[in-house]
C-alpha cells in the first residue's frame, strides 16, 4: 500500500481522547488487571466470539461522550513525515473511507452522508453506549455515530491473532464504517427489530450485519484512494498483497478460529460474526465488485 506523503490529513475526523483514558499502568495501553497481559488476552479473544470487533451497544447506559484535545495529533500529522506515525496513517485511512463513502452513499443509498468521527482512545472511554475499555476492542456505536480504537489493539491483532499486515489496519476501520453505513442505511435498526421479533434468530442475523460490514469493507479497498481538500490522492495505490493481508485478517478473526483459539470446541449455534471463510469470501465479493448493492447478506440463501 502506498500512501501520498504529500497528502494533508484532516484530523478533524478523529477525536483524541488518548489524554483522558485514565492515566498510568498497563502496557502500550492495555490496562493490567489481576491476570497480567496474559489473562487480558485470553478475555479479549473469548469477547472477540462475542460483540468484539464490530458494532456494539455495549451495557450500562449511555451518555455523552467525552470530549477530545486534537493538539497534539494535529501538530504531528502536520510534519513532512506523518505517515510513519501510527495514528496520523490510521487518521489518513479514515479520511479515505469517509471520502469514498461521501459520494457512494448518495449514490447507493438515496441520501447524504453524514460523517462520522473515529475516536482514539487509551485503556477507557465514556461513550453513547456506555462505558467501554481496551478489552472491548474496536466498535461502532449507534448512539453517539462513532468509531472507537484503542490503537493498541493493533499489536495484539498481530501478536497474539497472527494478522500484522499493514493493511489489516484499514480493514478495521472500513469494516467499523461499514457499520455507520448500516446505521444511516437503516439496516442495523431493521435488523434489531427482527432480532426481537424472533430471538431465536438473533446470532444468525448478527452474523448477517457484520458479513455485510465485511462487504463493504471491501467495496472500500476496491475503490479506496480518495483525496485531501486540495485535491491530492491520499493512498496512490492498494496492491493484491494488501488484499492478501486484508484476507488474512479476515481469516484470523472467524468466530469458528476464535472458539478455537480461546480453548473452547466449535459451537455454530454461538457464532454472531461468521466463520473465518465467510469473512474472507465476503471482504472478496465486496473487492471484486466494486459495488455496496452487491453486499446485500440478508437476501435469502445469501448466507448459509
Amino acid at each position: 500500500m502506498e500512501l501520498n506523503e504529500n497528502a494533508r490529513i484532516d484530523t478533524s475526523q478523529i477525536d483524541d481522547q488518548r489524554s483522558a483514558g485514565g492515566g498510568g499502568g498497563g502496557i502500550g495501553g492495555l490496562p493490567i488487571g489481576g491476570g497480567g497481559l496474559t489473562g487480558i488476552i485470553v478475555t479479549v479473544l473469548i469477547a472477540l466470539v462475542g460483540g468484539y470487533f464490530g458494532i456494539n451497544n455495549l451495557s450500562g447506559g449511555g451518555g455523552e461522550p467525552q470530549a477530545g484535545d486534537n493538539t497534539k495529533l494535529r501538530q504531528e500529522c502536520s510534519q513532512s513525515d506523518a505517515i510513519k506515525q501510527l495514528d496520523c496513517r490510521n487518521a489518513l485511512f479514515v479520511n479515505s473511507i469517509q471520502d469514498y463513502w461521501a459520494d457512494a452513499f448518495p449514490q447507493n443509498f438515496g441520501d447524504p452522508y453524514k460523517p462520522s468521527k473515529t475516536v482514539f482512545f487509551s485503556n477507557r472511554v465514556r461513550t453513547g453506549c456506555g462505558a467501554a475499555d481496551s478489552g472491548t476492542g474496536p466498535f461502532y456505536c449507534p448512539a453517539d455515530d462513532r468509531v472507537y480504537i484503542d490503537l493498541t489493539f493493533y499489536r495484539l491483532l498481530a501478536d497474539q491473532l497472527g494478522a500484522p499486515g499493514e493493511f489489516a489496519q484499514p480493514y478495521v476501520l472500513a469494516h467499523e464504517y461499514g457499520h455507520h453505513i448500516q446505521d444511516l442505511a437503516g439496516t442495523e435498526a431493521a435488523m434489531r427489530r427482527e432480532q426481537e421479533r424472533n430471538p431465536s434468530d438473533a446470532n444468525k442475523l448478527s452474523v448477517k450485519l457484520e458479513l455485510q460490514a465485511d462487504c463493504y469493507a471491501g467495496v472500500w479497498a476496491k475503490n479506496a484512494t480518495g483525496t485531501d481538500a486540495g485535491g491530492v490522492k491520499l493512498i496512490k495505490s492498494i496492491t493484491d498483497q494488501d488484499i492478501q493481508e486484508g484476507l488474512d485478517t479476515a481469516s484470523k478473526i472467524g468466530d469458528d478460529t476464535l472458539q478455537q483459539r480461546s480453548g473452547g470446541s466449535v459451537n455454530p449455534a454461538e457464532f454472531t460474526h461468521g466463520t473465518s471463510a465467510q469473512r474472507q469470501q465476503w471482504f472478496r465479493q465486496g473487492y471484486e465488485s466494486g459495488s455496496p448493492k452487491d453486499c446485500d447478506t440478508f437476501a435469502a440463501g445469501a448466507v448459509s
